[in-house]
């Protein structure tokens, strides 16, 4: 059986099928496998597939073959997620548009991806002053001997700053880049790149030895922005693309700090623009600010009402362990009977679920629903 994740794959290559419209045939038909072999008639269904659109679909669809190109993809680009996987950051997961193939390279810590461990994203000018620079580094600081994870785009100024910042205090750091996450940009951060291997990841929607384009750069603000609980912009001109950030994270239901300033300085004319729409102070008292962004839900913090597999798509093998399980525990047999699929299967799919979060090992090989 072909694997929910190379449907991802192979839906993200018809010309005009973007982000937004791969989450509504999910949401449509249940699964993007399910969506591969519909008629043009039930694609025409979803909003936002107009006749240009099917007619794309309908020629570039029976030259892909799902299986056969998510081979080649993974001998191409090593380590990728797609939202079919149970690692794939859950928070990112949960945005309009998470994209639809997500590469990285450096150290995976899973309770980030399960949002359980709190992400926080710094941006701002390529030309940051020395004031921007002093509080950049003293808040991606704190953060860091807090227990946060500091996310930027490893672009020249505040981005720099607050990685290494994180990095020096012991901390993790997520760069968020807008080519391949082989190819370094600006070339001047290499030895940057080379230190957050080691003290966290690099992720791209770009695969590799993709070059940098100015329109990838915009695009990947939505990615800072879906990682993170909250979006802190230091120092940013009206038309800096830490504005963009800081929209993405307005429409996502993320908080937004600024850093105020001078009104006659020109690095701070876009943080006063944000302050002035609502986005909160950071000032002077960092134990606040690090209490207000810890005051923030954990994502297992959700209502009991929902159920935690509706969270986040998973895959039909899945899906019926899951529908196998109960609240109370159910041992290891029953639970392959049930299914009627292979032990072996089984023991992944437990062992999957149970990574998500979704289900619950006792002793003596029996499971349960969380």
């Amino acid at each position: 059986m072909v694997e929910e994740g190379a449907y991802w794959l192979a839906w993200a290559q018809i010309s005009g099928i973007g982000p937004v419209l791969l989450r509504r045939l999910q949401q449509h038909f249940g699964t993007l496998a399910t969506a591969w072999n519909a008629t043009k008639v039930e694609l025409g269904e979803v909003e936002g597939f107009g006749f240009q659109t099917l007619e794309k679909v309908v020629q570039q669809r029976s030259r892909l073959h799902p299986e056969q190109l998510f081979t080649k993809h993974q001998q191409e680009n090593s380590h990728f997620w797609t939202p079919a996987d149970a690692d794939y950051p859950r928070l990112l997961l949960e945005t309009p548009s998470p994209p639809p193939i997500l590469y990285y390279r450096g150290e995976v810590e899973l309770q980030e991806n399960l949002g359980q461990k709190p992400m926080v994203g710094i941006v701002g000018t390529r030309q940051p002053s020395e004031y921007g620079i002093r509080w950049t580094r003293q808040i991606s600081t704190a953060l860091a001997k807090n227990g946060f994870t500091v996310v930027s785009g490893m672009a020249e100024g505040i981005d720099t700053e607050s990685h290494i910042a994180a990095m020096k205090a012991g901390g993790r750091t997520i760069a968020v880049l807008g080519t391949g996450v082989d190819v370094i940009y600006p070339h001047k951060n290499r030895d940057l790149y080379k230190q957050i291997l080691t003290a966290g990841l690099v992720v791209s929607e770009y695969p590799t030895k993709t070059p940098p384009d100015r329109t990838h750069f915009p695009r990947r603000n939505r990615i800072i922005a879906g990682l993170s609980r909250a979006i802190l912009v230091m120092e940013a001109p009206i038309k800096s693309g830490a504005l963009i950030t800081a929209t993405y994270a307005n429409e996502f239901g993320r908080d937004v700090y600024a850093l105020p300033g001078r009104v006659d300085d020109y690095p701070s004319q876009g943080c006063l623009k944000l302050l002035s729409q609502g986005a909160s102070f950071i000032l002077k008292e960092l134990d606040e600010l690090l209490t207000m962004l810890g005051a923030i839900p954990q994502i297992d913090a959700v209502e009991a009402s929902i159920a935690p597999e509706q969270l986040m798509p998973i895959s039909p093998e899945l899906q019926t362990v899951m529908n196998a399980l109960a609240s109370e525990a159910l041992p290891f047999d029953f639970i392959v009977q049930q299914t009627g699929m292979a032990a072996g299967s089984v023991s992944g799919a437990l062992l999957q679920l149970e990574l998500m979060g979704l289900i619950s090992q006792l002793p003596g090989m029996r499971y349960q629903k969380s």
